[in-house]
């Protein structure tokens, strides 16, 4: 699978045509203008390094996202942890969860979630 990556202004960008999709051209970079101070040229510079890497499209000047948020950052998670990790979630969790950093609410997600996943088998 391509990496798909974000660095934190794209991700401002990115967020911007995730909340507002199908949006215009025109109207993304008049978004862009008033949130983030670019330029038309910038706005376009950057979609279309984002069309390239396959996570939006702009076809007849509407702009649209090739994969959801939450596709784009469950694929952050699985690179992240098979990165990291050697792909094990375990072992992610046991590092999430280590020192007492994680709190009883937060755990007793983890566990519905999992509790979950079992279900669905």
């Amino acid at each position: 699978m391509e990496e798909k990556r974000l660095g934190a202004v794209e991700a401002r960008f990115a967020d911007i045509v995730w909340s507002n999709q199908p949006i215009s051209s025109g109207k993304l970079v008049e978004l862009c203008k008033e949130q983030l101070h670019w330029k038309k040229s910038t706005t376009y510079t950057v979609l279309k390094k984002l069309s390239l890497r396959g996570i939006f499209c702009n076809e007849g000047g509407i702009v649209k996202a090739v994969i959801t948020r939450d596709e784009f950052y469950s694929m952050q998670s699985r690179q992240f942890v098979n990165e990291m990790f050697n792909g094990s979630l375990p072992s992610f969790i046991a590092a999430f969860t280590a020192g007492g950093k994680a709190d009883k609410e937060e755990l007793e997600k983890i566990k519905l979630m999992i509790d979950s996943a079992f279900e669905k088998e």
